[in-house]
């Protein structure tokens, strides 16, 4: 039977069910503390959701038990939830995903068992151009993140090449994700023309087959799983008007409650020197009092990408 609790909330009125119920059996985790944990990191959070339709990745009964991913935002959302439009599943038409740009609207969504938050890379007002461009790093079998962390610093020092700096966060998972702040920035030698997704798809696809030709034992950009054993798979297709990726502080639904965090480019090192990396809600939450918010810079710098053959993308 569901225990509610009604609760006010910077101002905002909410119902709230079932904290003590476990979703992180391996170490008693539950919903009350991931509630805990979404309305602390709201600060740093929501800057990087507002504006952006969010897809829910929903564990109600915790991360043992299923799960399912909510791109629709629930009718049965309090009115003072944001929505905003975006594509649909296969021949549907456009439908309304919820926008979380504060903390009530993060406590909401957690009351709902949504542990992880995925985003695009465009907020919705402007489909058609990400303020940033993604390399999302995957290791393959016989792989893990000492391994990604490698192939993220050979990245950064291509990026370099064409006057580009990154950011670097762990996906709280297996794997480690390098963004590229753009913000609509012009492209090298046009004055108007901001990047579209073609242009960073294509980009970051011309740089990951630039290492997977130096390294082809270790680095691939081929999409086919077979092909990425022993591997780090360089996911250029992540820059993709459809597609989304999980957003930086969001919760993971794995054995513990680890969280996609941003990393020190010395941290990064230490990774790649075979330290593994993983940062629990807790400890998310102590390195945001000691750091602010080290994922700023996707928000505020802009920069330009050269341009690139587009022809790489029909191999």
């Amino acid at each position: 039977m569901s225990s509610r609790t009604s609760v006010t909330f910077e101002g905002r009125r909410l119902s709230v069910s079932n904290l003590d119920k476990v979703l992180y059996p391996a170490t008693g985790f539950t919903k009350g503390d991931m509630i805990d944990y979404y309305a602390r990191v709201a600060s740093v959070l929501t800057p990087h959701l507002a504006g952006r339709g969010v897809t829910l990745r929903r564990f109600p009964d915790g991360v043992e038990a299923g799960s399912f991913f909510e791109k629709r935002c629930p009718s049965h959302r309090p009115e003072w939830v944001d929505t905003a439009p975006g594509p649909g599943e296969g021949r549907e038409d456009g439908i309304d995903y919820c926008v979380l740009d504060d903390a009530p609207s993060l406590v909401w969504a957690a009351n709902l068992g949504a542990i992880e938050l995925h985003a695009p890379l465009h907020v919705a007002s402007d489909p058609d151009h990400p303020t940033a461009m993604v390399f999302d790093l995957d290791p393959g079998p016989g792989t893990d993140a000492t391994h990604c962390a490698v192939v993220a610093e050979r990245l950064a020092e291509r990026l370099a090449d064409d006057d580009l700096t990154g950011v670097v966060k762990t996906s709280g998972s297996k794997g480690l994700q390098l963004y590229v702040p753009l913000n609509g920035a012009p492209r090298v030698g046009l004055k108007r023309a901001r990047p579209t997704y073609e242009h960073t798809r294509a980009y970051a696809l011309t740089v990951g087959a630039e290492l997977e030709a130096e390294t082809p034992n270790e680095v691939t950009t081929t999409m086919a799983r077979a092909a990425r054993t022993r591997k780090v798979f360089v996911d250029w297709s992540q820059n993709h008007q459809h597609k989304t990726t999980v957003a930086v502080y969001s919760l993971r639904g794995r054995e513990h409650p680890t969280a996609s965090t941003p990393l020190h480019w010395d941290e990064v090192a230490t990774l790649a020197g075979g330290t593994l990396l993983a940062f629990t809600a807790g400890e998310v939450l102590d390195r945001v009092d000691d750091l602010g918010d080290l994922f700023a810079p996707v928000l505020e710098d802009r920069q330009s990408l050269p341009d690139v053959d587009r022809s790489v993308l029909d191999r």
